[in-house]
């Protein structure tokens, strides 16, 4: 179970010249229980989407009230919640540390498995489940979009989070790859938040949230909630 409890996020400012700095608010009050398989987040840019999804493995931490992750709070252990919960970035090149596909996963398997020739031949065939076994060796430049990404959730997945966050994963790739993504995502067992533009990605999660000035202003499925998301917009 995902929680916030009264959530506030606020960060500072600097003020008009000669003047002391103020704060500007990124997440204001939110309260949720996300027990759900799939959850969406949508809103325009700058709504707080991201922020709110950085709270749950602790990548930013609230400046008021508390987050738990299966009782765990990211701002006190975060060591432990990211074990439990994966990241996926909107560009895979801001994950992706290692030289070619098959390091970057071997890195991920690096405290499981301490033997290297073992560690490598599990690098292999998890890369060879994503249908990847071919570029396993060649440098991540020379990987299409849809690969690094491929290769980004590779890697997380490696260490077997229970919970997996993506932040506009799929607003790089082009149409083939995003229902690539989406047919992946679908199979996987694990729980998943996901911050997104992308409607049909949205369209396919249990629950969708839209956030907007930093609030949750509407919570509920997915038909009922994107209609309602896109009424806004207009």
């Amino acid at each position: 179970m995902i929680r916030f409890d009264d959530v506030t996020l606020s960060v500072p400012v600097p003020g008009p010249p000669g003047q002391p700095w103020g704060t500007k608010t990124l997440l204001d009050g939110i309260t949720l229980d996300l027990p759900e398989r799939r959850v969406a987040l949508v809103g325009a840019n700058g709504s707080g989407k991201s922020t709110l999804l950085r709270l749950i493995n602790g990548l930013s931490t609230a400046t008021a009230g508390r987050v738990e992750v299966d009782g765990i709070d990211p701002a006190r252990d975060g060591k432990q919640a990211r074990r439990r919960v994966g990241f996926v970035f909107t560009d895979p090149l801001s994950q992706l540390v290692m030289p070619t596909p098959l390091e970057d996963v071997e890195l991920s398997l690096r405290a499981k498995i301490r033997d290297r020739t073992e560690r490598r031949r599990a690098a292999l065939g998890l890369l060879a489940a994503r249908g990847l076994a071919q570029v396993a060796e060649q440098s991540i430049y020379d990987l299409s979009g849809g690969e690094r990404q491929l290769v980004a959730l590779t890697a997380v997945l490696a260490v077997e989070p229970s919970v997996l966050v993506a932040d506009e994963p799929t607003t790089l790739l082009d149409l083939r790859n995003r229902i690539a993504f989406r047919r992946l995502i679908a199979e996987l067992p694990q729980q998943m938040v996901i911050a997104t533009h992308d409607l049909d990605l949205a369209a396919d999660a249990d629950r969708v949230l839209i956030v907007d000035q930093g609030r949750v202003v509407a919570d509920g499925t997915a038909s009922e909630t994107l209609a309602h998301y896109e009424r806004m917009m207009v």
